[in-house]
């Protein structure tokens, strides 16, 4: 790629600077050539090199207003504002309508969180400037720092009517939308940007992201589509569109894409798990096999890709490696609840029933606050002759779903097989009146209470 005339100079002037400090030699630059080369040392971090040209600049230009802008902004990244303040100062008393001088009064605004002078400033800075575009991003990103999206959003708008190509603004854009749940306002401006400009990938990329947030997967396909045909080597638009696809269900399709993305740059785990989903939702068992035992060889810290292995045995109904995957997932990701549900249904397959309940309590205790969680619980302390400890773990579930029938009828079995028929008598017509019809699970659940007459008699009464 050839350099541009401007690139090729600045090139020239930094090789000529650097030679000059290996050999102590004194060259002569103009203070342009200054100015360049200290917002590059500045730019790639190498401040001290940014400072040693500062130094050497007004030693050979010390009445430079540039120069001693440089030398403010570089005060300001270092935290020196009272000092460039008062630098400032002087330059406004020599060139009032310079409008850098409100750039760097504005930059020093915003670092003290005066975010509404710095915009005043920037307003000023309008007045002055020829590159409206840098300056009405910058009022935006003070606008983001206020959380004021919606004039964040107009600003980065104006800056995009300067200048087209101003990427970070059209991100910037996009973000005011996304935070702003604006999706289809979003979908509106994105198509009228790309009627100006079609051949920004970017933009394309942007608009598949905000279809694929509306569910609109054919058109967000559509998009990525574009914006890989610019771009053919657009890897997040290829992981985009694959996501897509598999929405689609259109999953060889996808397959091919996560594929590209691989053959773009290395194989990531991410990639490779959902080429795994999309083989075993094929019927490609052993591929798909092969794409997750990739993706935790490629990651073994990615216990999504340990339950994605699990997952699969369960559907096999091989428990007995379905839990050594478990297992695995649990020993990256301890407090995970929906690991230890998987657990305990998995050791309750394999009538473990004491690692059943461990798994459902350890669930409950990182967050599983499911109805089912609670009654699949409760049925492992009962098949344990923990009557007590199911009826508290029934009582703490009802404050969440109260008039719950399924654990009325529960409550009544348990309370019956302790012995304290009056609780269990409540709790039977409590779960009669609610739902009638699935008295049942006292005889599936309680059969010795089943068969009592006294229990005949009373579902009887309650008979429509």
């Amino acid at each position: 790629m050839r350099l541009s005339h401007d690139e090729e100079e600045n090139n020239l002037s930094l090789s000529k600077f650097e030679s000059m400090l290996k050999t102590n030699k004194v060259f002569f630059f103009d203070s342009e050539e200054f100015e360049d080369i200290i917002l590059h040392y500045m730019d790639t971090g190498r401040m001290n090199l940014a400072k040693k040209a500062l130094k050497l600049a007004l030693d050979q230009h010390p009445k430079s207003t540039g120069l001693k802008l440089v030398q403010v902004e570089l005060l300001v990244f270092e935290d020196k504002l009272d000092i460039a303040e008062k630098l400032l100062n002087d330059l406004y008393a020599i060139e009032p309508h310079n409008e850098e001088i409100y750039i760097q009064r504005a930059n020093i605004f915003s670092k003290r969180d005066q975010h509404d002078k710095a915009i005043a400033s920037l307003e000023t800075a309008l007045e002055y400037t020829d590159d409206y575009a840098d300056v009405y991003s910058m009022i935006g990103m003070e606008y983001l720092f206020m959380d004021n999206l919606e004039k964040a959003k107009s600003y980065f708008i104006k800056c995009l009517d300067e200048d087209i190509e101003d990427y970070s603004a059209l991100y910037n854009v996009v973000y005011c939308f996304d935070f702003l749940d604006q999706n289809n306002e979003a979908i509106a401006y994105l198509e009228s940007f790309i009627d100006k400009n079609p051949y920004c990938e970017v933009a394309w990329h942007q608009l598949g992201r905000q279809f694929y947030a509306v569910k609109n997967y054919e058109k967000s396909v559509w998009a990525f589509d574009y914006a890989t045909l610019i771009d053919e080597n657009f890897l997040g638009a290829y992981l985009e569109k694959a996501k897509g696809l598999e929405k689609l269900k259109r999953y060889q399709e996808a397959i091919d894409c996560y594929n590209i993305t691989m053959e773009l740059d290395d194989a990531t785990s991410f990639a490779l798990l959902r080429v795994g989903k999309c083989y075993e939702r094929l019927g490609n068992i052993e591929q798909a096999l092969k794409y997750y035992h990739k993706t935790v060889h490629e990651d073994p810290l990615l216990d999504k890709g340990w339950i994605a292995i699990t997952d699969f045995y369960i559907r096999q109904k091989n428990y007995q490696k379905a839990l050594y995957y478990v297992n695995k997932a649990i020993g990256i990701d301890g407090d995970n609840s929906l690991y230890w549900k998987r657990f305990a249904v998995i050791n309750q397959s394999l009538d473990n029933y004491e690692e059943a309940e461990l798994g459902y309590r350890k669930s409950f205790e990182n967050g599983d606050i499911n109805l089912d969680t609670f009654i699949l619980w409760a049925n492992m302390l009962q098949v344990l002759g923990e009557y007590e400890t199911a009826i508290e773990i029934l009582l703490q579930s009802l404050d969440l779903f109260p008039n719950e029938y399924e654990i009325e009828y529960r409550l009544a079995g348990l309370y019956y097989l302790v012995g304290d028929t009056k609780k269990g008598k409540f709790h039977l017509v409590n779960g009669l009146q609610l739902n009638f019809k699935n008295h049942s699970i006292i005889e599936d659940y309680f059969p010795s209470v089943w068969n009592k007459k006294t229990i005949q008699n009373l579902i009887a009464k309650h008979k429509i």
